[in-house]
């Protein structure tokens, strides 16, 4: 399966025969610009850290853009899950049991949530603790699915029938329960408002990668290829949406 991955890869991104990913890698897009954003001082918050599997990356340039452990002053790792404590690319480790982060007011410099926000019950309560504890011309860095993209109509369908895709899911492997997700502000209007709401300055578009979730078929990733091409913004199968706290 591997192979098959790259060849589709090379073959309709050629450029990623030389350093392995293509022009349009979302990993790579997003995180140049939180790099661009970090200095040596700063305090980094990792929204939803998990156990950092981004570590496995064979890519080597794309896994050094990604952690930030040593670039920085401290990344901060927040997550529900206590697996997340052996993150090896965090330097703290702070459980989440409720929406309240443990943090001092105006302390971070620089928060992350990369594929996170779909799963924050109460978006409100999360861009309140973003703007409690980003100090004064700091950065707020989101990557979500949109749900007015295809593939985000389908995960917000899944999860309308998350009960009985679970049960049948339960059926077929032992494996953990997924989080869930809610998708309450999976859009790039909503993502405006509420960071307009709680004084962020934001740029928010949408973005569309090499079409890596149809690699199992030389068909699926052709046509992911061809609407790759030609879809509009606001129906982009990702949300980017950077901040910055005003004074």
């Amino acid at each position: 399966m591997l192979g098959l991955q790259m060849s589709l890869l090379e073959k309709y991104y050629p450029e990623s025969k030389f350093g392995g990913f293509s022009d349009i890698d979302g990993t790579i897009i997003f995180y140049s610009r939180i790099n661009s954003l970090i200095t040596r001082s700063s305090v980094v918050v990792d929204f939803g850290c998990g156990t950092g599997a981004y570590g496995q990356d064979v890519v080597d340039y794309r896994r050094n853009l990604r952690i930030l452990k040593g670039k920085v002053a401290k990344v901060i790792g927040l997550d529900v899950d206590k697996a997340a404590q052996n993150n090896p690319y965090t330097d703290d480790f702070i459980l989440l049991t409720s929406s309240r982060w443990e943090l001092p007011d105006n302390s971070v410099d620089v928060c992350i949530a990369d594929n996170v926000l779909e799963h924050v019950k109460s978006p409100d309560d999360f861009f309140a603790e973003c703007k409690r504890v980003i100090k004064p011309n700091g950065y707020l860095c989101i990557r979500t699915p949109n749900v007015q993209s295809y593939f985000g109509l389908a995960k917000l369908i899944a999860h309308r029938h998350r009960a009985s895709l679970l049960a049948f899911l339960r059926k077929r492997s032992e494996g953990p329960e997924p989080f869930p997700a809610y998708y309450r502000c999976n859009t790039m209007a909503k993502i405006k408002q509420i960071m307009k709401r709680h004084g962020f300055a934001a740029a928010v578009y949408g973005h569309e990668a090499e079409p890596s979730y149809h690699d199992f078929s030389r068909l699926f990733y052709w046509l992911g290829y061809v609407h790759q091409k030609v879809i509009p913004n606001r129906f982009r199968l990702v949300i980017f949406a950077f901040g910055k706290l005003g004074e």
